[in-house]
């Protein structure tokens, strides 16, 4: 019998509108982590809590009393949902001040110390009014479904980094686990947040059971910011932290993909079509990035490597191209409204400057097409994935996959993912322009057995370490931990 499952994250796995008919339909839910933790349905009895997102999602909620009720996934697997209605300008300081505009920069190491980022009484207002209150409101939820049978609960990311203290505080022998998919920064960065904040977050952490990572670098960043800002102590040979009387395990567990899906969608008619659009416009060579137009994805970066590859090799001009399909991401925070500008304002000035007739060195395109970014997938020479830090980065291990023409993956020595494909890619420093024009030139002239071998291994590698065998270790240690053996 499966193990029954709470599963609490900020997105849920669908979401809910109107058509034009005006007849509720449902959609599959946005967000990255959503999509990868899709599959676990099919494995366990499961109750995912997430936040209600939409109107529609909240007309739900608000019909099934607050209460989870039944949702059925695409494969038929049945499991039990159950939306989280905020209050929205509780919402606003959780999702856009503390979530996104603070803790997200904090962990790519994305402020520029010197001059940002200046903190005070809104941000905590918003962790108390917002952060504090949402993460009391999952806790709420988590406990009224620990109350109808018991369970292992599942936390998921950055948003949730205060509740299982919550959960713990009215459940001690609750079993707690909870995934960081981004990255960990160190010590100094977490001190630029208030002292009870940074405290609260560690804190927060430590009341689960597990605690799990992409990478080893990430790991390493947190077990020491648990010893330098809280005085936890760190057993490196069972891999646990002791503080306040607890042992919290801290594990490497690197996600993958859905392997399965990705091979279905090679040849989906949708996936077809604008793979021959991209056939008929594509030039001889063609360099390939997806991307959110997020700061740590280092787009302007990129094009910036890419004029510098044009201006040293003008015998690639007119054989090369760069095809850029980027998402649109949080466009309310106001640094990413003016990046999204600084990426439109980069790949003009690149075009500007080396376009000649028929030829545009940068086709950039905005805007949400999975079935596009698939076809890409297959069409690529090269894949350039340059994050300055990305806890894993799916598109690294998305691409290969598909692949059609040995395509070689030009990867940040940032990105977790690097760990894991490092071998096979051509790993970049993301800061140096210099190193990322010399890999695509590198990647783009390399003999066709080195391309063959590095595209086979990685694309190997992640059909051996797929997104099932990330939920069997998952599942596997919520077992260990469900042994009757006393814990701590």
């Amino acid at each position: 019998m499966a193990r029954r499952l709470v599963v609490a994250s900020n997105r849920g796995p669908v979401s809910y509108a109107r058509d034009a008919a005006g007849e509720r339909v449902t959609r599959r839910g946005g967000g990255g982590l959503a999509t990868a933790l899709r599959p676990l349905v099919k494995h366990e009895d499961v109750t995912w809590i997430a936040s209600a997102m939409t109107d529609e999602d909240r007309a739900v909620a608000d019909e099934a009393g607050g209460e989870a009720f039944a949702e059925q996934a695409r494969d038929g697997s049945v499991y039990r949902l159950r939306l989280v209605a905020q209050d929205p300008q509780a919402y606003e300081g959780f999702y856009n001040v503390v979530s996104n505009g603070t803790l997200w920069f904090l962990q790519h190491y994305l402020w520029g110390l010197a001059y940002e980022p200046t903190l005070g009484a809104e941000l905590r207002r918003a962790w108390r009014d917002g952060y504090e209150a949402v993460n009391r409101a999952f806790a709420d939820a988590v406990l009224a479904e620990l109350e109808h049978a018991d369970a292992a609960v599942c936390f998921h990311d950055y948003h949730l980094y205060l509740a299982p203290r919550f959960v713990r505080a009215a459940r001690p022998g609750a079993l707690l686990t909870h995934f960081v998919h981004i990255p960990w920064a160190d010590a100094d960065y977490w001190r630029t947040l208030p002292h009870e904040l940074r405290v609260a977050v560690h804190e927060g952490l430590l009341a689960n059971d597990v605690v799990g990572f992409h990478a080893e670098r990430w790991r390493s960043n947190f077990v020491r910011v648990c010893e330098q800002l809280v005085g936890a102590e760190w057993d490196a040979d069972d891999c646990v932290v002791r503080y306040a009387g607890r042992e919290t395990r801290a594990l490497v567990q690197p996600i993958s993909i859905d392997v399965d899906e990705f091979d279905a969608l090679r040849d989906d008619p949708a996936v077809l079509a604008e793979e021959r659009l991209i056939v008929e416009r594509r030039p001889e060579l063609l360099v390939v990035r997806v991307d959110r137009t997020d700061p740590s994805k280092n787009i302007v970066r990129g094009f910036r490597a890419f004029a510098l590859l044009l201006e040293r090799y003008p015998e690639l001009h007119g054989r090369v191209g760069m095809l850029a399909l980027l998402d649109p991401s949080r466009q309310s925070l106001p640094e990413y409204a003016a990046y999204l500008g600084a990426i439109a304002v980069e790949a003009r000035a690149v075009n500007d400057r080396f376009r000649r007739g028929d030829w545009w060195p940068i086709d950039l395109q905005i805007g949400d097409n999975f079935q596009q970014a698939v076809a890409a997938y297959k069409q690529f020479d090269v894949l350039l994935v340059n994050p300055i830090c990305d806890g894993m980065n799916l598109v690294a291990k998305e691409g290969p996959v598909v692949n059609t023409r040995d395509g070689v993956v030009v990867l940040s020595e940032n990105a977790g993912a690097c760990a894991e494909l490092g071998e096979w890619a051509l790993p970049v420093n993301p800061f140096d322009l210099e190193d990322q024009a010399e890999a695509l030139h590198r990647a783009l002239t390399m003999p066709a057995d080195e391309r063959r071998r590095r595209a086979a291994a990685i694309s190997a590698h992640v059909r051996e370490h797929d997104i099932e065998g990330w939920i069997a270790a998952q599942l596997t240690e919520i077992e260990r931990l469900a042994d009757p053996a006393p814990r701590v």
